[in-house]
């Protein structure tokens, strides 16, 4: 008996593919506490189906792919589950880099990573740097993010101009905010995906994921594999996205 998952099928409706998903990955700790597990193997379990996740995005055509990894709100966690993800976040780079440029991926990050451990810093804008000519896919990792911070972030950026004289406060719209988030050149999500069941958004990309469809499922990110993706994908290709337009 063998644990891997089923190949892939191409059955993901033509011309419906989203360009860019992003994922709440939902579910760890209550993954590791029904198997009597410390908390920190249910990260460890959730760090493997982002591996999984990332190939099968792009065997599917799906360029961006954002997963919630740590929000601002985390940093209220214990001190060692903190320590132990980000211990966790380490790993991950380090093992995931010679896959990114095997499957050219390119790694980027959003949040306000300032806040993170000089030692994670460094590995991240190492593998970021070592990655970013690549453009056949792309892993956005969001760290100490928070959809609040980035937009007031964006609304401090202004007024710097505007106070600046280099910015007239009456040209401001939606594109000027836009072009002052954290990564402007990326594509709005096309698909947000929520594991475990919870029906919220968890203060994540609340300005980018304005006209996204949302597909949640009850199953746990740990268990989240290759068949839950394309299910996500093949719903996604039967919704109407008519922007407030009559379908």
């Amino acid at each position: 008996m063998t644990n891997a998952s089923p190949p892939l099928p191409s059955t993901a409706p033509a011309g419906k593919i989203p360009t860019h998903v992003a994922v709440i990955m939902d579910g760890n700790g209550r993954w590791a506490e029904q198997r009597n597990l410390p908390r920190a193997k249910g990260h460890e379990k959730g760090a493997e189906s982002v591996r999984i996740i990332i190939k099968a995005c792009k065997k599917l055509g799906i360029k961006y792919l954002t997963v919630y990894a740590f929000s601002v709100e985390n940093w209220n966690r214990p001190k060692a589950e903190i320590e132990a993800l980000m211990n966790l976040l380490k790993k991950f780079l380090r093992n995931e880099e010679r896959e990114f440029h095997e499957n050219h991926i390119r790694l980027r990050a959003i949040g306000r990573l300032s806040d993170l451990p000089k030692s994670v810093r460094r590995e991240l804008n190492h593998v970021m740097q070592a990655t970013e000519h690549y453009r056949d896919a792309t892993l956005v990792l969001a760290l100490s993010y928070g959809g609040r911070t980035e937009l007031a972030n964006a609304a401090k950026e202004l007024a710097r101009k505007a106070k600046a004289g280099t910015l007239d406060p009456e040209t401001i719209d939606e594109a000027a905010v836009s072009s002052h988030l954290y990564a402007p050149d990326i594509p709005d999500p096309d698909l947000m995906i929520r594991t475990s069941g919870e029906m919220r958004l968890s203060n994540f990309l609340l300005w980018q994921l304005s006209y996204a469809e949302f597909y949640i499922t009850d199953t746990l990110w740990p268990d989240f594999r290759e068949e839950h993706l394309l299910k996500a994908v093949e719903e996604y290709g039967r919704r109407n996205r008519r922007y407030g337009l009559v379908g």
